[in-house]
């Protein structure tokens, strides 16, 4: 079992490896009290007055503590399980198949969704009549989380999939049934609309308005591409192949 869970952990892209690692030490370091999550949450006011900056990063890193206890074991909340494996799958889904080869690409998709985010809590933060609600989201990892799912589902849409076992539906469909899920279960749809406006907001701009105008608004900075260095995906192609002729019995006519 352990050597079949490192295997796993190996074979993940770089991306998805380092997100999910950062992911669950930053859970396991808050469940032991060695990290606090009021030094991680976004704060735009201790972020522009006290220079701390981390908290543009942490809050993305930190999904909920683990509460539960056995012995001297911890047991990680079913609710922490469910968001990591939405993570290792969808993050690495998405830098396996759409951005293979291309790793800049996907760590500049995910810079975007970052950014997205951050903007629309602070600006909503500042709007009245929505401030209270924005006020509440002081983490942004489940938003980014949703992100990921939504630009698979768009770039996946005819894929069938089955919810629980109850129904099947195919994946374009899989950011609203994940909403449902939510609001069912009494959880905030803020977060997963967060999720969702991000996640077109870069399908739109990467995929829908490029083949409108021939542009391509999110290309990846050079300096972001000289972080990576990526293999080349090669695809063989036939060049100058001939073929022989047919023999001649295939031309005699009787």
């Amino acid at each position: 079992m352990a050597q079949a869970v490192e295997d796993w952990y190996k074979q993940m892209p770089i991306i998805t490896r380092s997100y999910v690692t950062a992911a669950v030490v930053t859970t396991i370091g808050c469940s032991l009290d060695i990290i606090s999550p009021s030094n991680l949450y976004l704060n735009p006011k201790l972020v522009m007055k006290n220079y701390e900056f981390w908290r543009l990063v942490t809050n993305f890193l930190y999904f909920r503590k683990m509460v539960s206890f056995l012995m001297f074991f911890m047991i990680p909340d079913l609710d922490f399980m469910f968001h990591m494996f939405f993570l290792a799958r969808y993050c690495k889904l998405l830098e396996e198949n759409s951005f293979r080869g291309r790793t800049a690409d996907f760590f500049y998709m995910l810079l975007f969704g970052a950014s997205v985010l951050t903007s629309i809590v602070i600006i909503g933060g500042n709007i009245p009549y929505l401030s209270e609600s924005f006020s509440k989201i002081i983490f942004l990892s489940n938003s980014l989380t949703f992100m990921m799912v939504y630009v698979w589902s768009k770039q996946n849409p005819f894929i069938h999939m089955s919810f629980l076992g109850l129904f099947t539906f195919t994946a374009a469909y899989l950011p609203w049934v994940l909403l449902g899920f939510s609001v069912l279960v009494g959880a905030s749809a803020w977060v997963d609309l967060l999720g969702m406006i991000a996640g077109h907001a870069y399908y739109f701009l990467e995929d829908v308005y490029p083949r409108m105008t021939g542009r391509r608004p999110l290309r990846t900075p050079g300096f972001i591409k000289s972080l990576f260095a990526d293999d080349v995906v090669v695809v063989a192609q036939p060049v100058n192949v001939r073929f022989a002729p047919p023999p001649a019995e295939e031309f005699h006519q009787d």
